[in-house]
């Protein structure tokens, strides 16, 4: 346990910090799983751009890397591209 004042509040923090990472990893892992099982083009391009934008952000605030961001955007790019 923390011993120190300043410890205390920085697992107080690290606690609000982990919960609102996993709820934005989440977010973004449904997304993904949305894009890849539409089949119509239209609908998907309309859901891969909020993804990208939620990407972009995630990507932003380091909660995954930009370089694993572009990785995803343009995997699902080349997905929706790839529907009829």
């Amino acid at each position: 346990m923390a011993q120190h004042l300043s410890a205390e509040r920085q697992a107080r923090k690290s606690v609000k910090h982990r919960t609102r990472n996993r709820a934005y990893m989440s977010k973004m892992k449904t997304s993904i799983k949305k894009v890849r099982a539409m089949k119509e083009k239209e609908k998907a391009s309309v859901e891969l751009k909020q993804l990208m934008k939620l990407l972009d952000q995630l990507a932003s605030k380091g909660m995954i890397h930009k370089n694993n961001a572009a990785n995803k955007k343009s995997s699902l790019t080349k997905y929706v591209n790839s529907l009829k």
